[in-house]
């Protein structure tokens, strides 16, 4: 039997709920298939650690996590913190040591969940937002000076390097090829930004002589928060950079009828690091113990998980018993209009795994 090494990190606020949620899934459906199971390793990093000690993980952290099949994440953050030291702190201060360069966030229209949009249906909304991860407008460089005088001085460098952009949109007209529609959108802010997304354009146009079957146009991201809204059925796989695709993809959770559902992976596409698998959703301290985060965001990053470490059939499993939980009314959470817990989504997609109807 193959034993899969997972490091789980649940981080903070509701993050503790649905991974602890997400790996009861696991765990249920490597029983059901009985091929291989899961070593899970339980990491206490997060904004406790930060008050005990000083930092939300050890300076040298990233390298402990180099021995593992993938990384289940919840979420950081707390209302007590600076959100600035937790985000830098953790989730970057893992995802760009291990080279996590691709950020992919599918968003759907599950059944039995409506989009905010009028006349809006699942075949009208099928996206794969692809996120540019390690460098961009989040690369780390700046600084301030001058402190509390007049002439203060803050910058945040955006960092577009030809390596960068080329591997982010290359990897994009791949996954556009391996869909039905092989139509992929670029998004930049090229008419305003001058060097770097004109960068991001001239290397989209030479990349595309290589994708001849692959469909492509280029928006300007403020024109594609409409294109989404007012015509989603003409997208399909969307690039940008890591700011851009960081603000479209929780619009596109929005649209697809809430931001609780919405999955991602943290991929290093050339596998000489795990990769890791979190919801968007965040901390959400404002429902952190009332029992009512939705773990359907953290199950289907879970399906992300299995398929990306070679399991399918348990994907494809995973996701059809999310499929069957989201259609029914009496299972969804107040975020979607419900009042269902936790425990009973979670229970209730258990049971769809072991083929039982309680």
């Amino acid at each position: 039997m193959k034993t899969y090494k997972i490091a789980s990190i649940p981080g903070d606020g509701i993050g503790v709920e649905v991974v602890d949620a997400g790996l009861r899934a696991l765990h249920a459906l490597a029983e059901r298939i009985g091929t291989f199971q899961f070593d899970v390793t339980h990491f206490d990093w997060g904004t406790d650690r930060f008050k005990r000690e000083g930092a939300l993980m050890p300076a040298d952290g990233a390298q402990d996590l180099i021995g593992f099949d993938a990384i289940l994440f919840g979420a950081v953050g707390a209302p007590d913190v600076p959100d600035h030291l937790t985000l830098w702190g953790l989730r970057l201060n893992i995802c760009q040591p291990l080279d996590q360069y691709a950020n992919v966030r599918p968003t759907r229209i599950l059944p039995g969940i409506k989009s905010p949009l009028a006349s809006v249906s699942d075949k009208d909304l099928d996206w794969v937002i692809v996120r540019e991860n390690s460098e961009g407008e989040y690369s780390g460089q700046g600084g301030r000076s001058h402190r509390g005088q007049p002439q203060e001085v803050a910058t945040d460098m955006a960092v577009f390097t030809r390596v960068g952009v080329e591997r982010i949109i290359r990897y994009a007209f791949e996954l556009a090829q391996s869909r039905p529609r092989k139509l992929l959108t670029i998004v930049t802010k090229s008419n305003a930004q001058r060097y770097g997304m004109v960068l991001w354009d001239d290397v989209a146009r030479e990349m595309a002589r290589d994708f001849p079957d692959v469909r492509w146009d280029k928006m300007l991201v403020d024109a594609m928060t409409v294109r989404m809204v007012m015509q989603p059925q003409s997208l399909d796989t969307i690039v940008a950079t890591n700011l851009h695709a960081d603000v479209l993809s929780d619009l596109a959770a929005a649209l697809s009828g809430s931001i609780g559902v919405a999955p991602t992976a943290n991929l290093n596409p050339k596998r000489t690091t795990p990769s890791m698998f979190e919801p968007i959703h965040g901390s959400a301290f404002d429902i952190t113990g009332k029992g009512i985060a939705n773990p359907v965001g953290t199950f289907w990053s879970a399906a992300m998980l299995l398929e990306h470490i070679g399991e399918a059939e348990a994907a494809e499993q995973l996701m059809q018993a999310i499929e069957s939980v989201t259609a029914n009314q009496e299972l969804h959470t107040p975020d979607l209009g419900g009042d269902a817990t936790t425990e009973k989504v979670t229970a209730a997609l258990i049971a769809q795994i072991q083929g039982r109807n309680d």
